[in-house]
């Protein structure tokens, strides 16, 4: 999503930034953030216009994408970048109304999910549509395949695969 909303929309740079502690996640199982913050890092390396924000991690308690963007100065032109799953939900984030204020809300496609759906939740021009391939990967699939011991290389970077078998957040298959 962030290559497509680089090049689509013309972005300066786009920042990764992983939620601390995800309130829409808290009866699910996550990767402590420290671990989430260094696999980000480790899956955009290389990338010069990508850069990692680690401003939620560093936060106590839970994370609203709300309370993120208002320590942006007032000035800067942001953008938040979801998949058309997340954005066909937005109204159920916390003070979603200032997220939709505050940024331009960048959507992909996602798989099981329409434009029409996404146009119900933000209007027709709340949002713009990222022009790219709706591809069928998710975390939930992820940690669902490791959980039973399937592989997910070529899944993730190869490099993110590495450091989660190393610290031991799950076993991973490596054939």
């Amino acid at each position: 999503m962030g290559e497509v909303a680089y090049w689509q929309m013309r972005l300066d740079v786009v920042t990764f930034m992983p939620a601390g502690v995800p309130w829409q996640k808290n009866d699910q199982p996550v990767a402590h953030p420290r671990h989430r913050l260094e696999m980000t890092r480790l899956a955009i390396a290389g990338v010069p216009y990508f850069e990692i924000d680690a401003r939620e991690v560093e936060r106590d308690g839970w994370t609203f994408t709300a309370d993120t963007l208002q320590t942006f100065p007032d000035g800067e032109e942001l953008a938040v970048i979801l998949g058309a799953d997340a954005a066909s939900r937005i109204a159920t984030w916390q003070r979603y109304e200032e997220v939709v204020a505050r940024a331009t809300i960048a959507v992909m496609p996602r798989p099981g999910f329409t434009r029409d759906q996404v146009e119900a939740a933000l209007g027709p021009d709340g949002f713009v549509w990222l022009d790219g391939p709706e591809l069928d990967i998710s975390g939930t699939e992820i940690r669902e395949r490791l959980e039973l011991g399937k592989p997910i290389r070529f899944l993730v970077p190869e490099a993110v695969r590495t450091y989660a078998d190393t610290v031991g957040l799950h076993h991973v298959e490596t054939t």
